[in-house]
């Protein structure tokens, strides 16, 4: 591994608090966290296992929503972990190793964790945000307690014993040679009584990757160094402790990383554990507080209910970071056997957690699955990340949009890294999958035009939704002529990636028309009046989604101009979502659903969008039949059951997950306008308790049993007239 020249360590060992004999501490805080929460959702998602794990694939998830784990214990007591950070892109994001791994670490109790015959618990405790590890017996029992402090980037582990024991850490590098594009580990040599290591990217052609740098620190009270890799304890003792402090940055000198990350290090050392554990479980408390569903009356109903629980706390544990949520394996990836065909023969390799399939870089349309259930379950800040992002995209996308075209506007490519860029297109590019693919830019506007409905927050408008928005519909405005009827000729023009270079595809027709509609419905005194002005002449200009009579059924099509087809996708119902001109209560309603039944791919899982759009059209027989199947799609190569199967995407699979959670919320509520409908596509077979979202800072809590709403909170209290009940 390559070594630099000895840093002076700024702020001395981090304080890990005073130990407490026993295990008193473990229990510490917990129960008052647990008294306060939806406690029916958190034992439904419970995940408790009774044996260890042979490797990673049997590991469980966890993180602050920047910093994650994949936890495990080993069939030899090792207690072992990934780290892995939300931004720690490496020199060529677009490879399979775009996101790579911090590392792995290990930790190893002295006498062991595992005893000849002894008991195992490895728990998942959500309410806490934490993983509880006891072994041994009754009498002589060794536990262990892993968290990510909610408010730092910091992991803590704590372990107690009957008896004293000593502690071994140590840092495993996943890297110790270089590859093509992908430079090894440096661990730092001569650290007092600590562990240091870091990547450093060596990209100098993109300046958002050059210099960037990411690592940890490993140290605790009682650990000093065996090695530059190794730590132990200094003393036996019944309770131990150590911190791993993680940073990205970056800095024109490792030296200059190195003084970040010992600031970074004194400012936590400077809020007592015990402290930033009280703030760690109030921050787990409210977020369960802030909205839940439990379902009930068959086991379907109790997987259903697991699945949407862990994938919520997924989530959480991946959605507060430097960047958006990864949709192929999030920061949760893991060792694995691909299985692909190489030159026509089935093959079974092994791959790295540090690899991927689809690489680093962001899809729209797989990403958007993990954003758009966060309104109703209102965890508004793990948008951010994905906001803050197309945000700082889009002026160089402008600036890129008036050099190859010549006018106004900017879109967002389906296919880029986290700091965006456009290709240069011309009308006879050969079609792709993801070229003349405009739809993102109209999409994202739409999720945010239903932030800010949910929020109000008005800040968001001007600085974000706005601009993002206005440059959106410029794009389409400017970049496509006009037909001898006057209406935009949008052509070509991808049917998202199912038909390439097609002319006038649903998609685009349908975000525009919901779009512009969803600015000029904007208080006037957050536009202006040229453009409201603007928006109304462009509407008017979109043309008619086209429809056609097909074996004499009027239809929805995906395009007025199409080819055969390239992917498994139907463009067509855009239109019902995510662009919602058609549902429950909208006009039209049986067109909608004669075209869903009609739709020509039914499959089930990971992208596909079929079960949001069944409950949208209030056919509950098929939105059921979608979330039983996608909220209990277990990969089966892994233990841990919300790490969804490889689909098309990577394990685990968040998009499986995200549209699970957007349609079993919507087959309970749908807003429409002012309006909440409740039970649009319940089944009556199943109970619930929940607690939803809805716009105008609106929060919506009830019972339901028997296809009827038994109990039903309403706050503001107002909001309770605008309330729609199911009428039988």
């Amino acid at each position: 591994m390559k070594e630099v020249p000895p840093i002076k360590f700024i702020g001395g060992i981090m304080r890990m608090g005073c130990c407490v004999a026993g295990w008193a501490w473990l229990l510490a805080g917990v129960s008052h966290v647990v008294a306060a929460q939806p406690t029916e959702a958190l034992a439904a998602g419970s995940v408790v296992w009774d044996s260890p794990s042979s490797d990673s694939r049997g590991s469980m998830p966890l993180g602050n929503g920047d910093l994650g784990l994949n936890v495990w214990v080993e069939t030899n007591g090792d207690l072992v972990f990934y780290v892995s950070k939300t931004d720690a892109w490496s020199d060529n994001v677009a490879g399979g190793k775009g996101l790579p791994k911090l590392g792995r670490v290990r930790v190893r109790l002295r006498p062991g964790l595992l005893v000849p015959g002894g008991s195992f618990s490895q728990k998942l405790e959500l309410a806490a945000g934490e993983i509880d590890i006891k072994s041994g017996s009754a009498d002589a029992e060794s536990q262990v307690r892993i968290w990510v402090d909610a408010n730092r980037p910091v992991i803590h582990v704590e372990t107690a014993t009957a008896q004293p024991h000593e502690l071994q850490v140590t840092f495993e590098s996943l890297r110790p040679l270089p590859e093509k594009n992908l430079q090894s580990d440096t661990v730092v040599p001569d650290q007092t009584n600590r562990v240091v290591w870091f990547y450093r990217n060596l990209n100098r052609q993109i300046p958002q990757l050059t210099n960037r740098t990411f690592g940890a620190a490993i140290l605790g009270d009682n650990l000093v160094a065996g090695s530059a890799t190794e730590l132990h304890s200094a003393r036996p003792g019944r309770t131990q402790a150590f911190a791993i402090c993680a940073l990205t940055a970056q800095t024109d000198t490792t030296e200059g990383w190195l003084a970040q990350l010992n600031d970074l290090i004194a400012r936590s050392q400077a809020v007592p554990r015990e402290t930033a554990r009280v703030q760690h479980l109030d921050w787990w408390r409210q977020f369960w507080q802030r909205s839940w569903i439990v379902v009930g009356g068959d086991v379907a109903a109790t997987n259903v209910t697991r699945g949407y629980v862990l994938q919520r706390f997924i989530t959480a544990a991946a959605g507060r970071g430097g960047a958006p949520i990864k949709f192929n394996g999030s920061i949760f990836t893991m060792d694995y056997w691909k299985q692909e065909k190489i030159k026509g023969v089935a093959t079974n390799y092994w791959v790295g957690a540090d690899a991927r399939d689809w690489g680093g870089q962001y899809w729209f349309q797989n990403t958007r699955p993990l954003y758009w259930p966060l309104l109703q379950s209102g965890d508004f800040e793990m948008m951010q990340p994905l906001f803050e992002m197309f945000r700082n995209i889009l002026p160089n996308n402008a600036r890129l949009v008036r050099e190859f075209y010549g006018h106004d506007g900017a879109y967002f490519a389906e296919t880029a890294p986290f700091y965006g860029g456009l290709s240069r297109l011309t009308t006879n590019e050969p079609g792709s999958y993801t070229k003349h693919y405009f739809t993102p830019v109209l999409e994202l506007s739409a999720m945010m035009l239903d932030y800010y409905a949910y929020t109000g927050d008005e800040d968001f408008v001007r600085q974000t939704l706005l601009p993002i928005a206005t440059a959106g519909v410029t794009f389409f405005d400017q970049h496509f002529p006009r037909d001898a009827a006057g209406h935009l000729l949008l052509a070509p023009d991808n049917a998202i990636e199912m038909y390439w270079k097609a002319q006038n595809p649903a998609p685009d027709i349908a975000g525009l028309r919901w779009v512009l509609g969803g600015l000029l419905n904007l208080p006037p005194a957050l536009t202006t009046e040229t453009l409201r002005a603007r928006w109304r002449k462009l509407l008017a200009e979109v043309p008619p989604l086209p429809v056609a009579q097909i074996n004499g059924t009027k239809l929805l099509l995906p395009a007025e101009v199409y080819d055969h087809g390239h992917n498994f996708e139907n463009p067509e119902l855009y239109s019902i979502y995510p662009f919602r001109l058609y549902g429950l209560h909208q006009p039209d309603l049986e067109l909608a659903r004669t075209t869903f039944a009609a739709r020509r791919f039914r499959e089930d899982g990971c992208w596909r969008q079929s079960g949001i759009q069944a409950a949208l059209l209030g056919d509950t027989d098929t939105a059921r039949k979608n979330v039983v199947f996608v909220l209990q799609r277990q990969e089966p190569q892994v233990r841990f059951p919300a790490f969804w199967a490889h689909g098309s995407d990577y394990v685990p699979d968040e998009d499986n997950g995200g549209n699970g959670m957007n349609a079993l919320q919507l087959m309970l509520l749908q807003s429409v306008g002012r309006k909440i409908y409740l039970l649009p596509a319940w089944p009556k077979t199943w109970s619930a308790s929940f607690k939803l979202h809805a716009p105008f800072n609106t929060t919506v809590e009830g019972n339901v049993l028997g296809g009827r709403v038994q109990s039903l909170t309403v706050f503001p209290p107002e909001r309770r007239l605008d309330v729609v009940w199911p009428t039988e």
